[in-house]
């Protein structure tokens, strides 16, 4: 399983927390009490923060967010034969059906990028696997700009051409 597609909990055993101050806007307190987090995944060194909330938890949450995405996009698994039950719970008629703001959306990507790499970066071919149009492959990647970023430097670094 990929490690953006971990329970909460289970991520965060498999993480170093660190809390820290940051400057900015917030309020007298900001300064005053260690509210940012930074959260690193052990075996991966991935890592995200969250600091522009006055909450420790809330910054814990958008930490914990920042670094599903993050994981999605810098870790590849092999590609299993088979469509995750998240991926089929979210494809209707050909059609992914999310937001980016939704919590599967890493687990997604991550499904998606790791497919993408098993077929060359190769959209058509790709999108036939996973029972969607190539459209609305590319599309899922269009939803988070660092998504679509990943997506192109993948693919250019095969020769492949950018997607505009």
């Amino acid at each position: 399983m990929h490690p953006a597609a971990l329970p909460a909990d289970e991520l965060l055993k498999q993480t170093r927390e660190t809390r820290t101050r940051r400057g900015g806007p917030g309020g007298q307190h900001r300064n005053k009490t260690e509210t940012a987090v930074v959260l690193v995944h052990g075996p991966t060194g991935v890592s995200a923060e969250g600091s522009e909330r006055r909450s420790q938890a809330e910054n814990r949450r958008v930490a914990l967010k920042r670094l599903r995405l993050r994981l999605a996009l810098a870790h590849r698994e092999p590609a299993g034969m088979q469509m995750s039950e998240c991926w089929r719970s979210r494809v209707r008629g050909r059609h992914v059906v999310i937001s980016a703001s939704h919590e599967e959306y890493p687990t997604l990507v991550a499904e998606a990028l790791d497919h993408l790499q098993a077929h060359g970066f190769e959209i058509p071919t790709t999108a036939d696997k996973l029972g969607v149009t190539g459209t609305q492959l590319v599309g899922l990647f269009r939803k988070d700009p660092a998504a679509w970023v990943t997506l192109n430097k993948h693919r250019h670094a095969l020769g492949l051409p950018t997607l505009t």
